[in-house]
């Protein structure tokens, strides 16, 4: 059976998106990159994909149509309930404690790769519930995926999708509309969603708490260790940082600190 893309044909693909957002193709993954490529020529009415080929190098909307249909968009309210416990119960409690004794009443949070919003939306409830009220909250979410920021900003989801949302929580944060739940303003209002690449500085500054989970491993070891560093560069001195369960920054050598409490392991920047 014929290939789909001749090994040249991946090559090229796979280094120009590479290029552009730090994805990371190999032989393991290479029927996802195809998959996609088979739906956008379908769309577009192509039967040549190096005329696409072409078409993307040239057409920068197309190339982002691309990369937003080559990212994996899977997420859910608390997802890991693990890190949400680890959150509530330790960095929350410590960074209120390090604030107050500064005079600081700001809090920011970056959920980076943050999909169609379930996460930042996640993380909004909690610090409502849990910081004190003259506290001002600011939580920033990014993501590659256009389709999914649209999502995102509108806060409305179908009942299929609100698992994982404790019942006080979803009385207080949510109206029930149609067949779904719409986020109330006071939880909208907190999050502000911004299209963003990983690959390039993100212009954001003294971020309490980064959450990239389940997004750098499907970056290479060197891209991997730049965004792990673009991180460090915009936290504040006394953060910390979430990233998977089945991610690691063992070996890579960075400047975070690896810290291990009794719900979850996560990171932190002490200077």
């Amino acid at each position: 059976m014929e290939k789909f893309l001749q090994d040249q044909e991946f090559e090229k693909f796979k280094s120009l998106i590479y290029n552009e957002s730090g994805i990371h193709f190999s032989n393991s993954n290479r029927t996802i990159l195809e998959s996609r490529l088979k739906e956008r020529l379908r769309k577009l009415k192509l039967t040549d994909v190096m005329q696409y080929y072409s078409m993307i190098l040239k057409d920068r909307e197309e190339l982002k149509i691309l990369l937003d249909s080559v990212t994996t968009n899977l997420t859910r309210f608390f997802r890991n309930t693990l890190h949400f416990e680890t959150l509530e119960n330790y960095v929350i409690p410590e960074l209120i404690g390090y604030k107050k004794k500064r005079g600081i009443t700001a809090f920011k949070v970056w959920s980076a790769g943050c999909s169609t919003g379930e996460e930042p939306y996640s993380i909004a409830m909690v610090l409502r519930d849990k910081l004190p009220p003259n506290f001002h909250i600011e939580i920033i979410g990014s993501d590659l995926s256009l389709i999914s920021l649209m999502t995102a900003r509108e806060g409305y989801y179908p009942e299929s999708r609100i698992g994982g949302v404790k019942k006080s929580y979803l009385e207080r944060f949510f109206d029930k509309k149609r067949d779904g739940y719409q986020i109330k303003d006071e939880i909208k209002n907190m999050v502000k969603f911004d299209y963003h690449n990983l690959k390039f500085e993100s212009g954001l500054s003294n971020i309490d708490i980064v959450f990239c989970r389940n997004v750098i491993i499907y970056f290479d070891k060197a891209a991997q260790k730049a965004v792990i560093n673009r991180f460090w560069d915009v936290m504040t001195a006394h953060s910390y940082l979430f990233i998977g369960h089945s991610e690691s920054l063992f070996g890579m050598n960075t400047k975070f600190e690896f810290v291990k409490t009794d719900w979850a392991t996560i990171y932190r920047k002490f200077e």
